[in-house]
């Protein structure tokens, strides 16, 4: 059955760098520690928190890495590290 969910994780594109973001997040790292560490502005890294927040419906960073456990997306020792397919397009 479709769904017109528009945070349904099945339905969810999240770009490559929208992932990266993610995996700093739950890495502990600030959005400044984020920019510096992806030699980007912080007001970009505030900009993809932001569009990820939207994305998954997640109102904070805790329901976020929640999310994204939950769905597959980040993998802490070795829990809940299942490979789901990858939205993104190959890399070059």
């Amino acid at each position: 059955m479709a769904t017109d969910d528009p945070t349904d994780p099945l339905t969810i594109a999240l770009s490559a760098r929208e992932i990266e973001i993610i995996e700093l997040v739950a890495d502990g790292l600030t959005n400044q520690e984020i920019a510096d560490k992806l030699t980007i502005s912080k007001r970009t890294v505030d900009n993809h928190v932001s569009n990820v927040f939207t994305k998954t419906g997640s109102k904070n960073r805790v329901a976020l890495l929640n999310w994204a456990m939950d769905n597959g997306r980040i993998c802490r020792d070795g829990f809940n590290c299942c490979a789901l397919p990858e939205n993104d397009s190959p890399e070059s």
